[in-house]
């Protein structure tokens, strides 16, 4: 027997004890007492490809890594597509990217402002301070909980470089009228898709449409490689950049195991490095080691492919449960969704309209006692967050001037109001594929019971 045929043999017997592992073990779905707000959905193909990827032995990134870069790129129809370890690791790379000196006279430097918000995820923002920018905070709609694009223009400086947010829980942002702006002010876009896989405006998928889009494929996202996330574009250099980040900072583009792939390894000069020196061993920015394992790359090429099924999913389950709220508008407001936007919903936002008898917090504890999960929108306001308030972070707010984090009053938060509403009043439920109808009503009837109790 061949090697190649006695390893598949060998490889189809493991995977034939896995299937009946996988039949006695994980098959039978079990009837979820408490609905979660999020969750990953799987089946014996992603442990088929991670029982592949365990037995090629190959422990970073390798042949499956690159079929998903490939395969990715081309469900987004993008030109590039870099696999990182988390989402948040993505919005690093993608703004360290912009901090590059290969950009010249685009080079976003240290104190050079970027435009975002204060309701969302920290690792949005974090990296704006890491960096040494400075984030400016505008304030978000209540309806899409969204930035509020008519307040951007006011905000911007000759500091301002970059525009980088996130399409909120999987609902669209006005990008036109951002585009717009960036074009004006000559402007980077960042579009943190994290929350946002499926999501279309006017016809074109989010996290395409700026210079550069993050994606999430943490557990509670739409695809899962457990711990994992991606950079996407269309710019070549930026490519370069972002894998040079990525991969230490190197200058060298060859993937793990190859050497040479420029054909002149040692012909080139660099720096004040001695003529020849191993361009393997150049490095050109200050960088990271950020790539993932194979095996999380396989777990995430399995997913892939069932991509649009698990996003149809969840806009069934949006709808499903808008219709079943709708008659409750008197006191909550439903997500609403902005002209030209297709939302792909990473959850249900719910709001507590403020001349309600009850409160959020009150709710909340009711769904939860009651085997209903939730969430809050993330930091809620992250000007609040001990992560500000307990550090000297040089930040503004709308067009005001520069301040320090640590000198922040509740008249600075009062600029923000519709960013403090939603810390108070908003809170989300889960949308992701595994819940059913069964599942939906129950968040519903849940809601109802409670509304009807504190009329």
């Amino acid at each position: 027997m061949g090697q190649n045929i006695k390893e598949k043999f060998l490889r189809n017997i493991v995977k034939k004890a896995a299937k009946l592992y996988w039949d006695n073990v994980y098959a039978d779905k079990k009837e979820l007492t408490y609905i979660p707000p999020s969750g990953k959905v799987l089946g014996f193909e992603e442990l088929a490809n991670m029982i592949d990827a365990s037995l090629d032995m190959w422990l970073t990134t390798g042949r499956f890594n690159q079929e998903f870069e490939e395969s990715f790129a081309k469900y987004l129809n993008v030109k590039y597509c870099l696999t990182t370890n988390s989402g948040s690791s993505a919005n690093l790379l993608a703004l360290s990217a912009l901090t590059s000196y290969k950009l010249e006279d685009r080079q976003v430097k240290k104190g050079d402002e970027v435009i975002s918000v204060a309701a969302g995820f920290p690792t949005t923002i974090n990296p704006i301070i890491m960096l040494g920018l400075v984030p400016v905070f505008i304030d978000c709609e209540i309806g899409t909980c969204n930035i509020d694009t008519e307040k951007i223009e006011r905000a911007i400086t000759p500091k301002t470089k970059v525009i980088m947010l996130a399409h909120t829980m999987g609902n669209v942002y006005n990008l036109e009228k951002i585009q717009e702006l960036c074009k004006k002010y000559n402007l980077w876009l960042i579009e943190d898709n994290c929350d946002a896989l499926g999501a279309r405006y006017k016809g074109q998928l989010t996290g395409t449409i700026g210079d550069i889009g993050t994606f999430s494929f943490y557990p509670a996202h739409f695809i899962t490689m457990g711990e994992g996330g991606a950079v996407v574009t269309n710019n070549s250099l930026l490519k370069k950049i972002i894998k040079s980040y990525r991969d230490w900072g190197r200058d060298c583009w060859c993937e793990p195991g190859h050497d040479n792939t420029c054909n002149c390894r040692f012909e080139q000069q660099f720096g004040r490095l001695p003529y020849g020196y191993d361009h393997k061993y150049v490095y050109s920015h200050l960088g990271y080691n950020l790539k993932i394992t194979d095996w999380q790359a396989s777990l995430g090429c399995a997913q892939l492919q069932k991509v649009d099924g698990f996003i149809a999913k969840r806009r069934q389950n949006f709808h499903l449960l808008y219709e079943k709220l709708s008659d409750l508008k008197e006191y909550i407001i439903l997500p609403e969704i902005g002209e030209n936007a297709e939302p792909s919903w990473f959850g249900f936002l719910i709001s507590i309209k403020p001349e309600c008898k009850f409160s959020k917090q009150e709710l909340v504890e009711y769904l939860e006692k009651n085997g209903v999960g939730t969430r809050q929108l993330f930091a809620g306001n992250i000007l609040r967050q001990p992560s500000f308030v307990e550090n000297d972070i040089p930040l503004r707010i709308n067009d005001s001037e520069l301040l320090s984090s640590k000198d922040l009053t509740e008249e600075h938060y009062k600029l923000l109001p519709n960013t403090e509403f939603i810390m108070n009043n908003t809170f989300w439920v889960g949308t992701f594929p595994a819940l059913g109808e069964k599942e939906i009503s129950k968040i519903s009837d849940t809601i109802h019971r409670f509304i009807e109790a504190h009329k």
